[in-house]
């Protein structure tokens, strides 16, 4: 009887493995292919940018600071894979005027086509206890971290369904799945992201554009190293508890996961950990992907109260050394 239920499980599982195939979204193809990312001068968009370029696709790439847009042109550029590509600089600010936005991504569609791929990459942090932060950086924060997404992708989202097919890159962070010490301000505007992307799937989706919403963990970057200047004690001890990702390995990861149209992408073990635990009414683009998430949902859960119970430690830890400090100064 054991042995015909482990014969079960195991055909089950594998006509799983040859049904997923027929309902998964079919591959983006790179070569040819528009690839637009915002906050592309430096860090993770850079690095994305790269990545497309490496596969054959023309690459428009939007940041703020022109200096920097050109010095990351000529650094793409080396690695062409055809005469025919071309790498186009837009210094604009996604964040502060849609009709700008919409503009700008006009002039670069009538140079180099259709946007195929659209990478949401701009963003800043800022980091500190709740009362410490200015009230206008949260106001900020949503600006670049939400709206400078939402403004791009409105611009070309019509496009997309017009032409039945296109990807749609969220990238958010870690922090957009699970909340921190320290990040009261960064991490709401990464939380907006996901349910962004879960609402705007549900209405692409029948048009065969594909949204996809990457959690990048800490990563090498000039923005983490900016943000890790300010972080409070507790934040960087929480952050000890994982180690730092290079930019180039969180960019193949995400380039590869849009391509196939999934919806969420994560690095590491640790990122398929919180993946699984934030699954919760997301869509997914496999069977397989969705029994992964039912059968590891119970186990992963039990391994993330450690996690809290470790964090809520470290943090309850740090107030009692402040206040012993704090007393000792008092009394001398």
């Amino acid at each position: 009887m054991l042995l015909l239920a482990a014969a079960f499980i195991v055909a089950f599982v594998l006509l799983l493995y040859m049904v997923s195939p027929l309902i998964s979204p079919k591959p983006l193809k790179l070569p040819g292919a528009h690839v637009v990312v915002t906050g592309g001068s430096s860090g993770i968009g850079k690095c994305i940018a790269i990545e497309c370029y490496k596969q054959g696709a023309f690459i428009t790439l939007i940041a703020r600071d022109e200096n920097k847009l050109l010095q990351t042109k000529k650094e793409i550029e080396k690695y062409s894979v055809n005469d025919k590509q071309v790498v186009l600089c837009i210094s604009v600010d996604v964040s502060r005027d849609y009709e700008q936005v919409e503009n700008v991504l006009k002039q670069a569609q009538e140079k180099l086509g259709p946007v195929d791929m659209l990478v949401n990459c701009a963003g800043t942090s800022v980091t500190g206890k709740f009362e410490d932060i200015e009230v206008n950086a949260f106001e900020r924060l949503m600006a670049v971290n939400y709206l400078g997404s939402v403004y791009p992708s409105r611009a070309v989202i019509a496009t997309m369904k017009e032409r039945r097919m296109g990807r749609l890159v969220f990238v958010s962070s870690q922090a957009g799945q699970l909340g921190l010490f320290g990040y009261t301000a960064y991490s709401p505007t990464k939380f907006a992201l996901r349910g962004l992307a879960e609402a705007l799937q549900m209405e692409v989706k029948p048009y065969n554009v594909y949204v996809t919403v990457a959690y990048p963990p800490d990563t090498d970057t000039p923005g983490f190293v900016e943000e890790s200047k300010t972080k409070p004690l507790e934040t960087k001890l929480i952050s000890e508890t994982s180690s730092v990702c290079q930019a180039e390995q969180v960019a193949r990861v995400i380039v590869k996961d849009a391509i196939q149209g999934n919806f969420n992408s994560s690095v590491g073990s640790d990122g398929y950990m919180l993946s699984i635990l934030t699954s919760g009414m997301s869509p997914v683009t496999s069977i397989t992907e969705g029994l992964q998430q039912v059968v590891c949902m119970g186990i992963f859960r039990i391994v993330g109260l450690f996690y809290l119970g470790s964090f809520d430690s470290i943090v309850r830890r740090c107030m009692m050394q402040r206040e012993k400090s704090e007393s000792a100064d008092k009394t001398e």
